[in-house]
């Protein structure tokens, strides 16, 4: 029997200074994303997400909140991943590294054009968490992304 399972991932939505981290991505798909990645086999998502931080952006970043986790299975274009996302702090100037060409803060309500993945939604999710302190309803989640 051959099994087929969708891999973990992490994402972050990291605030510095009043303003949001995001990435511009070097592979396919090319756009903005929110920092993050592969969760690495015997690798926490928490340490995952702290870990992908600092390699796309050198910042060490503090999680705050667990803010959903996204697993539509067409929500990245080259497998079904799921996204487990993170709320996080940090200080200083990002410098973009490892598969990220640039990493720049962008106004919390005016993000960069071109995102990728389901990134615009996590990104209004998080705009919804901090004004109401209430996260994603998996059964509006569900309703949102019936077939």
């Amino acid at each position: 029997m051959t099994y087929r399972n969708p891999f973990p991932t992490v994402d972050v939505l990291v605030e510095v200074d009043g303003k949001l981290l995001w990435i511009y991505r070097a592979n396919e798909p090319r756009g903005w994303a929110l920092p993050g990645g592969f969760v690495d086999y015997g690798e926490s998502v928490e340490t995952a997400a702290i870990r992908e931080a600092r390699e796309e952006t050198g910042m060490e970043i503090e999680l705050k909140e667990l803010l959903y986790v996204y697993s539509r299975p067409g929500r990245d274009p080259r497998q079904h991943n799921l996204s487990v996302v993170f709320t996080a702090t940090a200080s200083g100037t990002p410098q973009a590294a490892d598969d990220a060409t640039r990493a720049e803060l962008f106004d919390l309500e005016h993000p960069p054009e071109e995102i990728v993945f389901d990134h615009r939604e996590i990104w209004e999710d998080f705009l919804e968490f901090r004004r109401t302190q209430t996260r994603p309803s998996p059964m509006d989640y569900l309703e949102k992304h019936k077939a």
